[in-house]
């Protein structure tokens, strides 16, 4: 398939830079408002249990559902902008997910609630997949590094934001407003979208395919099974876990046989021929679920080795996305200076320099001794993030953006899901005991160096994929048709 000329591209260098400032403002919101309810909802789980009289496991689907449906199907709305106009469909997704804000605030019962926040999540899918994807139609290619890292960083900076602002707005106003702050960011991100963002360019060859509907559904109940192995149990692995993971991996065979039949296939399996968009996905989900073991295993090792209060431990915590925050724009322009492939490689070798310090610095320093490395890791992970997303986004054909910024998502999800999951079982086993909330002091500092030094060979694992891409594109450069 030979590349189609990329108008819109070229367009962008015509635009004002007013005209594109604004353009970003709404592709970093669309960026903002989902990081933003992904972890503004966590804090209010305690109160939502009482006010709606559920327990703790019930009230969980409130994130839960949010985020299956983030992961099931941010790859077909990544497709279905490819074929209907990423811009309508991200008009279609901000607006979804302000009306569902909405009803969150004014949900009655848990389980209305539970239903507008999967909507929420449906929303959110669209908001993330096609601004990321829509990054090469507002600005200039050789802006692309800085504009990855500004939405690195609006996301950064909505997870970050999203349990202090939550607390707040629950303690003064109740905890209807957390999911209502949504609606006038949503009204100010739908202005500025229809305003100032590029209009579709409908590319013949996909506007024409039909939206693949049995490998959409056959992929979106593939990755509910594999979420729900990784997250129900509360950190055991039982028959029903197994029983997912085998529904997992019949899913997996059967979409990819579903997608070789099919006239216009969700996905086109041959794409992953290309091992820059190949080995940049594998990398990603393999540094996410490395980054999940800093959340997954910090405030464990801060309140029950090192002996720090709520406040402080969530203080600490907080420091390692504050760092991805501040450094997500820099980092984008160093890609853009130095090249994303360097600044890649750079990115995984800090990664494990920071890992390492934080095996090496237990029980030196108190905290210092562990926030230090942790900034160290996530800065150099703000570097890898830029780098590999403007890898693979930088010249993929415009008739395939969409679908390939969900896949890119996607990688990111699942490797947080995994962490979660395999991180927190590596770090139960490694400290010795049945209950990390009851484990002595000496354990749970142990359990936190294996799990790290674990977390340390993968990113080695991780350098030793990027440094093989690197050689295999020195010796076969990509051809034309790759996309």
């Amino acid at each position: 398939m030979k590349p189609i000329v990329e108008e819109p591209r070229k367009a962008g260098h015509t635009k004002s830079a007013s005209s594109i400032r604004w353009a970003l403002a709404s592709l970093s919101l669309s960026m903002l408002m989902p990081s933003l309810d992904t972890s503004i909802a966590n804090v209010g789980l305690p109160t939502l249990a009482r006010t709606f009289g559920a327990s703790f496991q019930q009230v969980q689907w409130i994130v839960l559902a949010y985020l299956l449906a983030i992961t099931t199907l941010i790859v077909s709305v990544g497709k279905l902008g490819d074929i209907f106009g990423r811009r309508r469909l991200l008009l279609i997704g901000i607006s979804l997910f302000t009306l569902a804000s909405l009803f969150c605030g004014i949900a009655p019962t848990l389980w209305l609630l539970l239903a507008a926040r999967a909507f929420q999540g449906l929303g959110a899918a669209m908001m993330m997949a096609l601004a990321i994807a829509m990054v090469g139609e507002t600005v200039p290619k050789e802006r692309t590094g800085s504009a990855m890292g500004l939405l690195g960083t609006m996301s950064a900076i909505g997870t970050t934001l999203g349990p202090s602002l939550g607390g707040i707005l629950i303690a003064s106003f109740g905890w209807e407003t957390i999911f209502l702050v949504n609606v006038p960011l949503g009204i100010a991100n739908f202005l500025l979208a229809a305003c100032f963002l590029p209009a579709d360019r409908r590319h013949r060859k996909v506007s024409q395919g039909r939206l693949d509907m049995i490998g959409t559904l056959l992929l979106a109940l593939t990755l509910a099974a594999y979420a729900l192995a990784m997250t129900i149990g509360h950190g055991s692995f039982g028959a029903l876990n197994m029983g997912l993971l085998l529904a997992t991996a019949s899913g997996i065979a059967l979409f990819a046989f579903t997608e070789t039949k099919v006239k216009s296939p969700l996905l086109h399996l041959s794409m992953f021929h290309d091992r820059k968009l190949s080995t940049g996905l594998a990398m990603s989900t393999l540094v996410s679920t490395v980054i999940m073991a800093t959340l997954v295993v910090g405030p464990f090792y801060l309140s029950r080795s090192l002996g720090f209060d709520a406040a402080h431990v969530g203080a600490i915590m907080s420091s390692g996305p504050l760092v991805s925050a501040l450094t997500g724009v820099p980092a984008g322009r160093i890609v853009d200076r130095f090249g994303a492939q360097r600044v890649s490689m750079t990115g995984l070798v800090g990664m494990i320099v920071g890992l390492f310090l934080i095996v090496m610095l237990q029980g030196r320093f108190g905290a210092a001794g562990y926030i230090g490395p942790l900034v160290i890791v996530t800065a150099n992970y703000a570097l890898f993030q830029a780098s590999n997303n403007t890898t693979i986004m930088k010249d993929i054909n415009a008739e395939q953006r969409g679908v390939i910024s969900g896949m890119l998502s996607l990688s990111r999800n699942l490797g947080l899901i995994t962490g979660a999951a395999v991180m927190g079982a590596i770090f139960t086993f490694a400290s010795g005991a049945a209950d990390i909330t009851a484990a002595h002091p000496e354990a749970v500092a142990s359990g936190m160096q294996i799990t790290f030094a674990v977390a340390a060979l993968l990113i080695v694992g991780t350098l030793a994929i990027a440094l093989a891409g690197s050689a295999y594109a020195k010796r076969a450069p990509l051809s034309e048709e790759a996309l």
